[in-house]
């Protein structure tokens, strides 16, 4: 099969078929972006983040069904003015609110009618210090997310037209009278905003960053458009065919995974593309014939490509696993597109090389000493020469064989040390803080935060069913500190046995400790009811509200971490175990991946808390962070020791880690240094959940390049000799150890 595969491989370079493959991607590229959708016009971002069958959705369900009024999709207006609210405020407010009835907004569905009250009817509802009030507009809850837009869009125009002036461009902290938009239909849509302007800066800042690190780090234009030319293609392929698959109904794509997918692509794919650029460049300064040169650096650097791309892909397909929406959606996309990626660098990018052979690396052309010397006598002066490898590349290689032990230390100090601080982490689920401070929905809600009593801004529902027996929750649930109210039951519409609680908080209901409150909750709701002779008593109640659906975010992204972590694991060890036939060298290649994820936790918190003020990290970044960083790690660690393995076939063990390290190091630091920087533009985007995942990911990359892969693991290797290879035969090569 590997003699079949490098065969394979090598006529992709041959004279007819690099322009076969050339023309078949081509070919693929146009045909599929004509014939089906692109991803950007399938794509949902009203993902549902949690299964149905969670207590949280399940009650909203059962108000939906039972206790709602139908009014719509909440649009909520926040008028606020710092020295108090006047007369003439609370006059443009009805006067909205009768223009509104009079011609309602398009996807308006219901609006109370304030113009009917009396001005000291509205003052009532304001906050205790007279600065705000909040009045609400219903939407269609079905109308897409570009038609509410239209209809905010629509409805500040005519406060503009009322008002006179623009109240809306008003800073918080001002005296005049401004106004804010926010409440479900406000937040989604600049959520959906700010994902759109992601998309096009993101993929900006990656192409710039890649091209210009490229031309930097290997001093060739052509270079560096080749393996972007091998992206574009690959995303061109890829565009399409999720396009289809999330236009069919078969996966959901949002903007949040096609900004990370782009971000992915191009780092891991120019990171194939270097590992093969790598190869060829060695082989042409050994080979004459340029053709041959890179059949053989296919048929060094091949295998090694192929599985580093099928660990990444299916290390990022287990999270299908997850339940938590934004997790399961990631999968499909992020694995196809590392698998086409690979691809892409196995057969279009070797047939581009064939194409334009050593003038890829102009002007530094690599020749052989004869082709140098034939070239000197021709231009009558010398020719630079080049080296297979620099100076501190070759150091490195023996310093990490001669002074293992120390580098063992030192870098398990180091990483341990920064791993210790990611037991510090504080974790928040509230997605809305992940958003910029002066988006205006945002600063909206806290308006509302600083205005209104904590948990008027959230209130949680307690759903009852009494089966028909009598059922008072009140005394048990007054007991509780944490809540300050309770509301008169209701009962349900449809089903009388159903009863309606809605409970005010005395805590922020966003807040990470507030969520503690719910297993609380749930024990006291539970022996009512079991006081009332209703068992089992938690068949027969749901909570529902903001609070009890992040309890229940957390609850299902902690499941989810503890299911695919294992098969990340699992997974990866069995490739590396097929590959290496090494349970040994598996083992502690695993492991020191394990250490840098969580160094880079460690080291990102030192860095977002201390250096940026940040008060609590997502829940979300550690399963997102550790998919990422164990899957690409081991890329590195495949690279590496494949080198190494192959040399000890025919080298003394200590002189093939050393050479491994030598020939490797470079395009490792050059690859590390490509995939960082393209993580690390996430930070540069004004969605909090992106910079963190940005920030983490790109820290553990660095920390695998510079410490984990060129002192940790050859070190290691060194120190464990021969049983580093175990069960396998390398270790047992006969020949005189020097």
């Amino acid at each position: 099969m590997k003699r079949g595969l490098t065969i394979f491989l090598e006529s992709i370079v041959g004279k007819r078929g690099r322009w076969i493959t050339l023309g078949i991607w081509a070919a693929l590229a146009v045909f599929l972006t004509i014939l089906w959708p692109s991803v950007q016009s399938a794509k949902n971002n009203a993902v549902e983040m949690l299964p149905e069958d969670t207590m949280s959705v399940q009650a909203a369900k059962l108000v939906k069904e039972e206790f709602s009024d139908e009014a719509g999709l909440p649009l909520l207006l926040v008028w606020h003015k710092e020295t108090g609210l006047a007369e003439e405020d609370t006059a443009l407010i009805i006067k909205l609110y009768e223009q509104l009835t009079e011609k309602p907004l398009a996807q308006q569905s219901f609006i109370p009618p304030l113009h009917k009250a009396p001005p000291q009817a509205l003052f009532s509802s304001a906050s205790e210090n007279g600065s705000t009030i909040v009045t609400p507009i219903f939407l269609d809850d079905k109308a897409e997310s570009d038609l509410i837009q239209k209809d905010i869009d629509d409805l500040k125009e005519v406060i503009k037209k009322i008002a006179d002036d623009d109240l809306f461009s008003r800073n918080i902290g001002e005296d005049d009278l401004l106004v804010r938009v926010t409440g479900p239909a406000g937040i989604s849509t600049d959520a959906v905003s700010l994902f759109s302007e992601a998309d096009v800066k993101l993929l900006i800042a990656t192409v710039l960053l890649v091209l210009i690190l490229l031309i930097v780090l290997y001093r060739s234009p052509i270079l560096a458009i080749v393996p972007l030319i091998g992206v574009g293609f690959a995303y061109a392929v890829i565009s399409p065919i999720l396009g289809v698959l999330a236009d069919k109904g078969w996966i959901i794509v949002d903007s949040q995974a096609i900004s990370i997918m782009t971000v992915l692509l191009f780092g891991a794919g120019t990171d194939y593309c270097l590992f093969l650029v790598s190869r060829y460049r060695d082989h042409l300064l050994m080979e004459e014939n340029a053709l041959t040169a890179l059949k053989n650096a296919l048929k060094d650097s091949g295998g090694a490509i192929m599985i580093s791309a099928l660990t990444t892909a299916f290390g990022l397909l287990t999270l299908l696993l997850a339940l938590y929406g934004s997790y399961h959606t990631f999968a499909v996309p992020f694995s196809l597109a590392i698998f086409i990626m690979g691809l892409a660098a196995l057969t279009l990018l070797p047939a581009l090389l064939s194409i334009f052979g050593r003038v890829s690396f102009f002007p530094f052309i690599p020749r052989t000493d004869s082709m140098s010397l034939a070239l000197e006598k021709t231009k009558g002066k010398a020719v630079r020469r080049q080296k297979s490898h620099g100076k501190f590349s070759i150091w490195l290689g023996k310093f990490v064989t001669r002074k293992p032990w120390p580098i063992i230390c030192a870098t398990l100090i180091l990483l341990g040390g920064l791993a210790t601080f990611s037991t510090k982490i504080d974790y928040t689920y509230d997605l809305l803080s992940s958003f910029p401070d002066d988006m205006p929905s945002r600063e909206g809600f806290e308006l509302i935060n600083e205005n209104f009593s904590a948990g008027n801004l959230a209130p949680m529902q307690i759903i009852v069913d009494t089966s028909g027996k009598a059922v008072q929750l009140e005394e048990q649930l007054s007991d509780l500190t944490m809540i300050e109210s309770i509301g008169e039951s209701r009962r349900g519409s449809n089903n009388n046995d159903l009863l309606l609680y809605e409970i005010i908080l005395k805590e922020n209901p966003y807040d990470a400790e507030t969520l503690n409150h719910i297993p609380t909750i749930k024990e006291k709701v539970s022996e009512g009811l079991t006081q009332a002779g209703i068992t089992p008593a938690e068949e027969h109640f749901w909570i529902g509200g903001e609070t009890a659906n992040l309890y229940d975010t957390k609850m299902t992204t902690d499941r989810d971490r503890n299911i695919v972590v294992p098969a990340v694991i699992a997974i990866i060890a069995l490739l590396l175990l097929v590959y290496l036939r090494s349970i040994v060298a598996m083992i502690y290649l695993l492991l020191t991946v394990l250490l840098s994820y969580f160094s880079a936790l460690g080291a990102g918190w030192l860095l977002m808390h201390y250096g940026m003020g940040t008060e609590a990290m997502q829940g979300l970044i550690p399963l997102y962070t550790f998919v990422f960083i164990v899957a690409l790690g081991e890329d590195y660690n495949i690279f590496m020791v494949s080198s190494i393995w192959k040399k000890r076939r025919t080298q003394p063990l200590q002189e093939a880690i050393a050479n491994g390290v030598t020939e490797t190091s470079s395009v490792i630091t050059s690859a590390g240094l490509i995939l960082a920087g393209t993580f690390a533009v996430l930070a540069t985007l004004p969605i909090q959940v992106l910079v963190q995942f940005g920030i983490v990911t790109a820290i553990g990359i660095l920390l695998d390049t510079f410490i984990v892969r060129p002192l940790l693991v050859p070190a290691i290797t060194s120190v464990l000799g021969k049983y580093a290879f175990w069960p396998g035969k390398l270790g047992e090569n006969k020949e005189k150890e020097q």
